[in-house]
């Protein structure tokens, strides 16, 4: 193993001789009290801070790293001990990093995006968890040709693998049109090799956010992101010492390293090993890392992948649009008996796509479903799925649901064939596959045709929409004798569980109560399983023994007190993957609530970032909860506390958002009208002062309650 070790410690060294070269040259600049930090995280810089427990705010904190970094170097000839080069090396690529950023945004000239910030890992955690991103892909170096380059990450897209490019690799694959951006999953982070480590930190911040992993805990660490963060590094073309080394790091973390370079001996199985041909490194990538793919071939002329939901398409690269705005427009699910359903009959009913873009036109998708298990509350369940589904499909677009959508088809999938029956294909197949256990039968009917799409709209469409939102309206936590877990998030949270009632979504949003309850009966064994509504300890709290019960055994003891509608006694656990955070704003005797877009301060004196590191990763801190959107206007929020009144401060996006809901909310319970209009935002203020002031002009109620905190 000498000449692997050699290669490492002469890369760790030479990182190690130019971190310290450039931390004297930083200080003798700027001074030992210069404030140094990486943008949007509260977790400084993640690599010092997860393995040592080291808060760096200035260069004057970066000599003492140093030290650490040197001491990890120990060139003895073992290959645990390079390995130790190797963190060491990472330790030394994230300050050359954070050091870039003292004068602005190093990347801002950049086709890499550098510094991926904490809300965006937060973003990634219910695909990573679901599946839908089932791994992460490091592509560095320099390719054999451009096109091995592109086909290598086209084949990670397809397959929804997070892809990250660093060095040559991003001209390679931009120059044979791979589409890039966290949108469509393949991120150019940075030209040079200590870009490497903004990948490295997105997986140590997980550790943080999700895992409640503690700083200095580096046994813990290493642990965490060996056995939960499934990814692994592809090196291309020529491979440096310093290469060499960054890899030794990735392998320290539980990351297998392939390389296109012939190792011969000094392969390591298992962890780095030779893959020469360029078609096979995806496929030998995967099974390394131990990732499995199923992998859904639909007869459709585009690529059909998670990694393209967030793909955007302008107006001027449209071809079709179908849009509620300007022409009727629907999507229905309904159930039918057996002997009404037609088994993969597809109709087009009205003309296809066609003429000079930009063409417009009407669309109701009215799908039909039959089967012995199926229940007329998993209609609506099978309909949300329509949005991530087209979504899927690469050139298309789609926003909304119900009767309120937006769909946009590009020149480009135009170009290659994409028509509607392919829509009909991909919704039969896709219900079929997902819902299997209890649709028997689908047959899809896509209505263009303007007088039947608004006949659908008018005569089924709505008065169904109405139906449900009557039954949702009157569906409350005391109505049902059932609740629900959902411990999805244990993957990467495994002291966590949600518990889900009808007026609490799951934190991520994503999760209702009929989501849960659709999830039970289409995986018995899954991640949603039955609470019997039993054992009432304190109704106003919402503390039942079998809620507490079933969260010890969800969470193998790690949490055994849950109340459901207090933050301040037992607050649920957050996994880290939630849409906002409610925390208490104590000197105006109510809450703050902020959601993960915002990237400003909040009168609490902490940024999203900085307030969401005080939960996640199954803990409960009292004061503080993570939550959806949609719970901000329950009548159930934070109500042990006096509910909704208590929120003094949102971000006016998220307040605007939620603003009908919340006000109807308001009157209902405390007879308040327009109370949005009584919280703050960042517009008016984000210090505590300004907010009281406003708070006292505006006679908000939680300034004369009963204090928050006793």
């Amino acid at each position: 193993m000498s000449a692997l070790t050699d290669l490492i410690y002469a890369g760790a060294n030479a990182v190690a001789g130019l971190t310290e070269g450039a931390v004297n040259d930083a200080i003798a600049k700027y001074g030992p009290d210069q404030k140094i930090a990486f943008p949007d995280t509260a977790y400084f810089f993640p690599t010092i801070y997860a393995a040592t427990g080291v808060k760096v705010a200035k260069t004057g904190d970066l000599p003492a790293c140093v030290n650490v970094l040197k001491s990890l170097i120990t060139n003895k000839e073992d290959l645990g001990e390079a390995l130790n080069a190797g963190l060491a090396t990472a330790v030394g690529a994230e300050i050359l990093e954070g050091l870039k950023y003292i004068e602005g945004d190093p990347y801002a000239e950049d086709s890499g995006i550098g510094f991926v910030p904490d809300p965006v890992i937060r973003s990634l955690g219910v695909p990573l968890v679901t599946g839908d991103i089932p791994g992460v892909a490091v592509v560095l170096g320099k390719g054999e040709t451009d096109q091995a380059v592109a086909d290598v990450v086209k084949d990670y897209q397809s397959k929804g693998i997070l892809t990250f490019l660093i060095g040559d690799v991003i001209e390679q694959a931009a120059a044979c049109n791979v589409k890039m951006g966290l949108e469509f999953r393949v991120v150019p982070l940075g030209h040079e090799v200590t870009s490497v480590i903004h990948v490295v930190t997105v997986a140590i911040r997980a550790a943080l956010i999700f895992g409640n992993i503690q700083p200095g805990d580096l046994k813990g660490l290493l642990q965490y992101t060996k056995e939960r963060v499934p990814a692994f590094v592809n090196a291309f073309g020529p491979l440096s010492e310093v290469v060499v080394a960054a890899g030794a790091g990735a392998i320290a973390l539980g990351f297998p390293v392939i390389v296109t370079t012939d190792l011969g001996e000094n392969q390591v199985p298992g962890a780095l090993e030779s893959v020469v041909d360029y078609s096979a490194v995806a496929k030998h990538s995967l099974e390394m890392r131990g990732i499995k793919i199923k992998v859904k071939e639909l007869p459709i002329p585009v690529a059909f992948a998670s990694a393209f939901e967030g793909e955007v398409i302008r107006r001027g690269d449209m071809q079709v649009e179908f849009t509620s705005d300007k022409n009727p427009a629907c999507e229905l699910v309904l159930m039918r008996d057996l002997d009404a359903v037609e088994d993969h009959k597809i109709v087009i009913d009205g003309l296809e796509m066609e003429g000079e873009p930009p063409v417009e036109m009407a669309l109701a998708t009215f799908i039909e479903v039959a089967g012995t298990k199926m229940q007329s509350d998993f209609e609506p369940v099978i309909e949300r799925k329509i949005h991530h589904w087209f979504n899927y499909m690469e050139g298309v677009m789609h926003t909304g649901q119900r009767n309120l959508v937006r769909i946009r088809i590009s020149k480009d999938a135009y170009a290659k064939g994409l028509r509607l029956k392919d829509f009909g294909e991909v919704l039969y197949n896709m219900i079929m596959d997902e819902f299997d256990s209890v649709v028997d039968k689908c047959q899809v009917t896509l209505v263009t045709d303007p007088a039947k799409a608004k006949e659908i709209l008018e005569k089924q469409a709505i008065p169904q929409y109405n139906k449900r939102d009557e039954r949702l309206a009157a569906m409350t936590d005391e109505s049902v004798d059932t609740f629900y877990t959902c411990i999805l998030c244990q993957s990467f949270a495994p002291s966590h569980c949600c518990v889900v009632t009808p007026e609490r979504l799951g934190l991520c949003g994503a999760v209702s109560w009929l989501d849960a309850k659709a999830t039970k009966e289409l995986t018995p064994t899954g991640p949603c399983q039955p609470i019997p509504k039993t054992g009432c300890m304190d109704e106003r709290k919402g503390i039942y023994t079998t809620v507490n019960d079933t969260v010890e055994k969800a969470t193998q003891g790690a949490v055994s007190n849950v109340t459901l509608y207090s933050i301040m006694e037992d607050p649920m656990t957050s996994c880290g993957c939630f849409e906002c955070i409610c925390g208490i704003m104590p000197e105006a005797n109510g809450v703050v609530i902020v959601n993960r877009e915002y990237a400003g301060m909040t009168p609490t004196g902490m940024t999203f970032g900085e307030l969401a590191s005080m939960t996640g990763g199954g803990v409960q801190t009292p004061g503080f909860m993570g939550h959806g959107r949609h719970f901000i206007s329950s009548k159930k929020f934070i109500s042990a506390e006096g509910g909704v009144q208590r929120i003094v401060w949102m971000p006016k996006e998220l307040k605007d958002d939620v603003a009908a809901k919340l006000n109807q909310t308001a009157k209902d319970l405390y007879g308040i009208d327009s109370f949005v209009d009584m919280i703050c935002d960042e517009t008016i203020s984000t210090d505590s002062e300004g907010v009281l002031a406003f708070l006292e002009e505006k006679g908000h109620p939680a300034l004369s309650m009963d204090p928050i905190m006793e």
